[in-house]
Order: C-alpha cells, then sequence, then structure tokens
C-alpha cells in the first residue's frame, strides 16, 4: 500500500475551498451548508456559479469542474477541500489528474458518495488520506446530529486531532466475529467496484474495507459483492464496515442487503458487520479517515458489544 500523506489538521477560523465535482446542487441547500460551517468556526471559499453551474447531469463541463479541482489542490488560500454533493461525474476528472503535477502537501478532502472515485485515485496515485464523510449542500446543510446530517465528534476527530486515535461505535450489527487490523479503505460500493480494470484500482488487500451505497436492490448488491469477489478483491482482507444499504429491503420471498452480505462475506471467515451510520444513511453520518491504521472489533451473541471501529492514529499532521 502507499506510504500515506497526512495532510494538516484545521483549526478554527481556517478557510475551506466548496467545490461541486459532480452533480449539480441546490441552492438553498449550499446557503444551510454554508451558515453550518460559519458555526463550525470555518470560512468557506467558494464561486458560487462554478458551485451552481449545470451541464446535462453534471455541475458544469468537465474542463469547468477540473479546474475548480486543480485550484483547490495547488491555492494556497484554503486548508481544505469540502464537496457539496455526489451523485455522479467525479470519474471525469481523474484523466485531467493523471498529468498535474503531484502538489507539495495534501490537503483535507472531505466528500463521500461519488467522491469514492477521487479518493481511492489520491490514495493509489498520491497516498493522500481522505476523509469519507459529510457533504456540504447535503450533510451540513441539515446540522449536526440530525437525520441524514452528520456527526459532529466523528468529524471533529477526524479533521482535527494530530496527536491520538480515537474509537468510533458502529451502531451496527456483526455478521462475523473476531477481531482485526489493517488499513481503511474503500467507500461507495458502486465505485468501488468501478476502479477494476483502471490504472487507479484500489488495492485491498490488509485493508479493512468499507463498502456502502443507495438506491440497490438486492439483487444489484449481489452483483456487485460477486464481482469484488471474483476479481480477487476479498482476497487478504483483514475486516469489512458495511452501511446501511437503503433501498435493500427484501421483497416478497426475497433475501435483503443483509442476508445478501451475510451468505456471500461471510464464508472469509473475517470480522463482517453492517448496517454503520457511514455515507448513504438516515441517521448522523459518522466521518472515517480513509488511508490510516485502524482496528476493527465485532462481537455476535447475547452479551455482545457493540461493534467498534478504533482508529489507530491520528488521520492529520500538526
Amino acid at each position: 500500500m502507499p506510504a500515506p500523506l497526512k495532510p494538516p489538521a484545521l483549526k478554527s477560523g481556517d478557510a475551506v475551498r466548496l467545490v461541486s465535482l459532480a452533480s449539480s446542487i441546490r441552492e438553498d441547500f449550499l446557503q444551510a451548508g454554508r451558515e453550518e460551517l460559519l458555526r463550525f468556526g470555518l470560512r468557506a471559499l467558494s464561486d458560487d456559479q462554478a458551485l451552481l453551474a449545470r451541464e446535462s447531469f453534471f455541475a458544469g463541463s468537465t474542463s469547468a469542474r477540473l479546474a475548480v479541482l486543480q485550484q483547490a489542490i495547488t491555492e494556497p488560500e484554503s486548508r481544505a477541500i469540502f464537496c457539496t454533493r455526489g451523485g455522479y461525474g467525479s470519474n471525469y476528472l481523474l484523466q485531467g489528474l493523471c498529468t498535474m503535477a503531484a502538489p507539495k502537501q495534501p490537503k483535507i478532502l472531505l466528500g463521500c458518495s461519488d467522491v469514492t472515485s477521487l479518493q481511492i485515485f489520491l490514495w493509489q496515485k498520491l497516498g493522500w488520506v481522505s476523509f469519507y464523510g459529510p457533504m456540504v449542500a447535503m450533510n451540513f446543510a441539515r446540522g449536526a446530529g440530525e437525520p441524514q446530517g452528520y456527526d459532529r465528534e466523528s468529524l471533529l476527530c477526524a479533521l482535527n486531532e494530530t496527536d491520538n486515535g480515537w474509537t468510533l461505535d458502529l451502531e451496527a450489527d456483526a455478521l462475523s466475529a473476531g477481531v482485526a487490523t489493517g488499513v481503511l479503505l474503500g467507500g461507495c460500493l458502486t465505485l468501488v467496484e468501478t476502479t477494476l480494470g483502471t490504472p487507479w484500482e484500489l488495492k485491498t488487500e490488509g485493508a479493512i474495507l468499507v463498502l456502502e451505497d443507495r438506491g440497490m436492490k438486492p439483487y444489484a448488491i449481489d452483483r456487485a459483492l460477486m464481482h469484488l469477489l471474483q476479481a480477487g478483491k476479498f482476497r487478504g482482507v483483514a475486516g469489512i464496515v458495511l452501511g446501511d444499504f437503503p433501498d435493500g429491503e427484501a421483497g416478497p420471498g426475497e433475501e435483503s442487503a443483509r442476508d445478501v452480505a451475510r451468505r456471500i462475506l461471510t464464508p472469509l471467515n473475517i470480522p463482517i458487520v453492517f448496517g454503520a451510520p457511514i455515507g448513504h444513511t438516515s441517521r448522523p453520518m459518522l466521518t472515517l479517515p480513509l488511508g490510516v491504521r485502524a482496528k476493527l472489533s465485532a462481537d455476535i451473541g447475547a452479551l455482545a458489544e457493540v461493534p467498534r471501529l478504533e482508529i489507530l492514529e491520528p488521520a492529520c499532521a500538526p
């Protein structure tokens, strides 16, 4: 795996650059998210014309979105890059990034869903630690501790802590018991799958793999997991953390998303949990640092404790 490059931590008063890299956003959600960032003590830098642009189902043309991202990565004015939403379109930017000179220092990149494509690229090509967490015109707009909002404590630990690790109660169920240590990697299942065969294909051996998504029926989750299994992407994986998979309910006489995951993944004989509030979840979203060492603990039984994910090192540099 790449040697992790950790970005400088955020401090109160720091500036963060807002970017729309995938689908278009609503102006009222953007404003609500901006106001939440102010309450968080951060200054939001943005070009509203670019943030609110629309072309087909993208937030502007590929060239315009790439230019925004390249500016955000290299500019000295901002300490972090916060994505406004996911949707679809971040993958269009990766070819352009291949020709960009590697920046001298990584920055915090915060986002989830479609941003997975960019996070995997930056990890595989540059070794950047990034952050799978809330987005400005989605979760920040709804607020801390609110449904479809964000978990404030895990966000603060991820973006501010420079000395120690921390522990997350995953509020999930164990499908397979055990304790495992590895590098936390992954993100949105569909986007992890679509790295297969690309120059930035996610290397998963030794990882605690995070997989979540929305809008997938159980058969679609089955197909994606089987694709990863047959591609060897679960070989050597230390543990797996699965999200809620909303829309993965069972139809009459069918398996649910949980049933599919249990059937395909438990033969791996590694700790696996299902239903963590990550990514697409109706609960306040946890922030997970991708590219750092973590320990997953999962128990099964009447006296089993809630599965825990211990982040074993800070995700940011001083």
